[in-house]
Parts: C-alpha cells; sequence; structure tokens
C-alpha cells in the first residue's frame, strides 16, 4: 500500500470524515458475521432452503421502501439525523430478531433493523456517508477516499466474518445448539446499533448539504434525474445477478456441498474480503489512466468469469481458489462507481442520488434470493447460482460500457 496516498487520505477527511470511516467499519464488521451465520441461523430454525430465500427478498424489498425514504429525505431534514434514525432501527430490531422463531417477526424485524442477507450494505448508511464525504473532500480525492473508505470496510467485514464464524463454532464445540451459537451474534449486531447511535450524535453540521435547490424533483433529484434512473436501471441488473450469491447462500453452498464448518467458512470470508478491499485500492491507479467506466468494466468481466468457475471445480481447494480469486479484482469497480455517481449529479442531489442508485441495487438484489433459494434446495443444481450470476453481470458491464464510455470526461478521479 502507497503510505503517501494512506496520508493523504487522512489529511482530507478531518474528524467528521473520521468519525464516518469508523461507523462504516463498525457496521461492515457486523454485516461480516451475519454473512456467515444467517442463512444458518435460519436453517438451524427449521425453515427450508426456499423459504429461507423468500424470507432474504422480503427483507431486502423491506430494506428498500426504508432506505429509499431516509435517503431521499436526507438532504433536506439533515444528513446526521437520518443516519442516527439508521442507527435506532439497528438497535431496536435485534433482539425479536435473535429470539423469535415466527416468519412474520423475523421479516419485521429484519426490515425495520436493515440486517444484510449479502455481508454488503443494505440500509441507508452507505448514500448518506458517500454524500457526506463528497461534501466535505476536494473533487480530485474523491475516488481514493472512497477506496479507502470501501477498503476499511471490507477489513471490517473479513474480521467480522472470521470472528463471526469462529465464535459460532467454539459456542458449538462447547456444548451450546447452533441456534444458541447464532442468537449471540445477532444481539451483538444489536449493540453495535447502540456504538453506532453514539458516533454519529459526535459528526458536526460540515457534512449537511449546502442550501438546497427551492425546486426538487421526485426522489429529491432535479436537473441530474435522467442519468441517475439510467445508472439506476444498469445498477440494478448487477445487483440483481450478485443476489443469486450472496455470502449466506454461498456459506450454505459450502456447508452443504463439502461440509464445511462455520469457522472454516468465517476464515473463506475474511480472506476473501481482505483481497476485495485491497483491490479497490488498485483500482485509484488505474482509473487515473483509462478512466472509471473503462475501470468499472475491464475489472470486472474476469472477476466474473472466476465466479462461473467455482461451482465447476471439481473440489474444495480449487472452489476456494477460484472464490478467492474472484474477489481479489471484484470490488475494483465499487469506487470507481461511487465517485462516478457523486460527480454527475449536483451537491444537493448526492443523498438522494446514492439513496435512488443505491436503492435500485437493494431492489434488484432483493429478487434473486428467492429464486437462489429455489435453486439450492435442489441438490442437481445447487451450483447453478453462480453460473447465472457471472453471466448477468457480464451482460450489465457490456451494456455500462456502452451506455456511458464517452461520457465520463472531465469527471474528476
Amino acid at each position: 500500500m502507497d503510505s503517501n496516498a494512506s496520508h493523504d487520505v487522512r489529511s482530507s477527511l478531518g474528524s467528521d470524515g473520521k468519525l464516518l470511516f469508523i461507523t462504516r467499519a463498525a457496521r461492515m464488521f457486523s454485516y461480516g458475521f451475519l454473512s456467515v451465520i444467517l442463512v444458518l441461523y435460519l436453517a438451524a430454525l427449521g425453515f427450508s432452503g426456499g423459504k429461507i430465500g423468500f424470507l432474504l427478498t422480503l427483507t431486502l424489498v423491506g430494506d428498500t421502501v426504508i432506505s429509499l425514504w431516509i435517503t431521499t429525505h436526507a438532504d433536506r431534514m439533515g444528513r446526521r439525523t437520518m443516519l442516527l434514525i439508521g442507527a435506532l432501527l439497528m438497535l431496536v430490531a435485534g433482539v425479536p430478531f435473535a429470539f423469535s422463531a415466527n416468519f412474520m417477526i423475523l421479516l419485521l424485524a429484519a426490515t425495520i433493523g436493515v440486517i444484510s442477507p449479502s455481508g454488503n450494505e443494505v440500509g441507508p448508511f452507505l448514500a448518506i456517508e458517500q454524500a457526506s464525504l463528497s461534501q466535505i473532500l476536494p473533487d480530485d480525492r474523491r475516488t481514493g477516499v472512497f477506496a479507502w473508505y470501501n477498503l476499511a470496510g471490507s477489513l471490517a467485514t473479513a474480521c467480522g466474518a472470521l470472528i463471526g464464524g469462529w465464535t459460532a463454532q467454539i459456542l458449538q464445540q462447547s456444548g451450546f445448539s447452533p441456534v444458541f451459537s447464532y442468537r449471540v451474534l445477532i444481539l451483538a449486531y444489536s449493540a453495535i446499533g447502540l456504538l453506532l447511535l453514539i458516533l454519529f450524535s459526535f459528526v458536526s453540521r460540515s457534512i449537511e448539504t449546502p442550501v438546497p435547490t427551492a425546486t426538487k424533483g421526485s426522489f429529491g433529484l432535479h436537473k441530474s434525474k435522467s442519468v441517475v434512473f439510467k445508472l439506476s436501471a444498469l445498477f440494478s441488473l448487477d445487483a440483481f445477478a450478485g443476489g443469486f450469491v450472496i455470502q449466506g447462500i454461498v456459506a450454505y453452498w459450502f456447508q452443504t456441498r463439502y461440509g464445511v464448518a462455520p469457522g472454516i467458512i468465517g476464515s473463506i470470508f475474511f480472506v476473501a474480503n481482505i483481497l476485495a478491499g485491497l483491490s479497490a485500492l488498485y483500482a485509484v491507479k488505474i482509473a487515473k489512466r483509462i478512466g472509471l467506466i473503462r475501470t468499472m468494466v475491464y475489472t470486472h468481466v474476469p472477476s466474473n468469469v472466476l465466479l462461473i468457475l467455482v461451482p465447476l471445480m471439481p473440489n474444495l481447494p480449487l472452489a476456494i481458489t477460484m472464490l478467492l480469486l474472484r474477489f481479489s479484482i471484484s470490488q475494483m469497480d465499487v469506487p470507481t462507481r461511487q465517485s462516478y455517481t457523486m460527480a454527475v449529479v449536483s451537491p444537493d442531489e448526492r443523498s438522494a442520488a446514492a439513496g435512488v442508485t443505491g436503492i435500485a441495487r437493494t431492489t434488484g438484489a432483493s429478487i434473486s434470493p428467492a429464486l437462489a433459494g429455489q435453486l439450492i434446495s435442489v441438490p442437481a443444481l445447487i451450483g447453478t447460482p453462480f453460473i447465472i450470476s457471472g453471466a448477468l453481470k457480464i451482460l450489465y458491464d457490456m451494456l455500462l460500457y456502452r451506455s456511458f464510455k464517452k461520457s465520463e470526461a472531465g469527471q474528476g478521479v
């Protein structure tokens, strides 16, 4: 890693930026351990693969509705206020999710608590934090800071997956039931909501938008509406494809196909997320040479070829190798995608633009887990979600390149 780049990022952030990095890390740590145990917890409660997929889909749909309202109102009602509301929702939802086996209560708690089935952001936090960082940063630092912001999240997710997987396994080896071991971690998720509530209370008004334009269109957008909706449609396709291989389903696949224990699954995700985070840093240098859109596409296509190869491997070591190789380049499109979105909209549209594109991604991702749940319920089809996901993601790359390859000149990298 470039130590000078790291120093530049720290000097650019200020106290508010550093707080947002900490909140990102804390949140992604909790999403990391949930990604290992969430599907295993639901299976231990007695739900079938199809019902689990249905629950995950409905959870993401509910998350979409909540996040859409919060993010499209954040620029007008206050970004800090909306971040505090999101943290409060995390705090209050963990307990009912941990102690109920009723489908509707689990669904309601997961939705209100913006629980992530994927190990990725699904709630309003990411969009508002991106807009806030863009508010306090010069344009030429945005992509670099977003890369480090994503690295912080990936490292935290990795640690969460490692610690969560081994915590569950150690508790089970000590004589506790699988359900109890998973409930401990869900309660830890709720505790992290309390931590976020405290941290967000220290963020200053510097992250707030400038005086907004008097007239706002739908979803808090005005002159950037067309490009945001176009990006949203494409991002939704990418997320729909990704929903077939959320980390919970990948964990279930490893356990079902090869009998891998939770601790080992957590270790796999630990390494995978470390590699993913580092790949985001390399994207900055590439983007400075070939542009944001080309970086997104040229790195995304080979990562999806590797994804397709995972279930085709004849043994566990090769399957893990393909997955890790895929993660080593899979996140290069993330900071570039985020930076491009912030570059093409007005400052007073940034929370809304990040929110709308993020909601589009969540909406796309909300459909596919139910389909993947049906597929993994059939032994002969258990590997097909990887193949479907990779193929659809390559289609997304081609459409993105065709639509935006000529439109990124002059955007800050």
